[in-house]
């Protein structure tokens, strides 16, 4: 299965890094004084990446995610592009991105299509917003029963932090800003673009 979004569809332009627990304090006292929202939205989400096998080998993933302290907030459904090439001197990862809000069926509506359920965790932490782009400090934890968020585990002594701004395609000034925004965050934290290849 393999998955184009239309022409003029939107982008997803990220760079990303992590700061130990005992830094966190310091970077969100920095992030309120840069950021537009003094104090952060707070949230915890419940996340779910599916898979389908494509006939070139490669997956086709899904990411389904539900607040776990807003329950009455629908379901999200996310699919990430592969990362394009383009100038390798730009500071930020920039992937087609797709977000759609959905029923509370998606999961049995994933399953029916033949998608598998890879893996789950939990991700907790504070939003900040600076114009258009969404800074994000959170923990990832995992669950140490499958399909149960009651008891989890962080997987980590530190926090992910992640720069990202959801913009239409040619707007490549926003990554300049994105950097120097990083550049405001040293020594704390080190943004930066991430090789997905790398990490896999």
């Amino acid at each position: 299965m393999e998955f184009n979004p239309p022409k003029g569809s939107l982008l997803r332009i990220a760079t990303s890094g992590s700061v130990l627990d005992q830094s966190l304090e310091s970077l969100l006292h920095r992030l309120r004084g840069l950021c537009d929202n003094m104090e952060p939205e707070t949230f915890q989400d419940h996340e779910m990446v599916f898979l389908l096998k494509g006939q070139q080998g490669s997956p086709f993933i899904l990411r389904a995610r539900r607040s776990m302290d807003k329950p009455s907030l629908p379901w999200h459904l996310r699919y990430l592009g592969q990362p394009e090439m383009g100038d390798k001197s730009r500071h930020a990862l920039v992937r087609n991105c797709v977000d759609i809000a959905t029923s509370d069926n998606l999961m049995e509506f994933l399953l029916e299509m033949g998608f598998r359920l890879d893996h789950e965790f939990v991700a907790q932490g504070h939003i900040f917003k600076r114009g258009s782009m969404k800074i994000v400090v959170y923990k990832i934890f995992r669950l140490l029963a499958p399909g149960s968020t009651d008891s989890i585990e962080a997987l980590s002594l530190s926090y992910l932090v992640e720069l990202s701004v959801v913009a239409p395609a040619g707007q490549d000034i926003i990554s300049e800003e994105m950097r120097n925004f990083a550049e405001q965050l040293k020594p704390l934290v080190h943004l930066e673009k991430i090789d997905p290849k790398r990490v896999m």
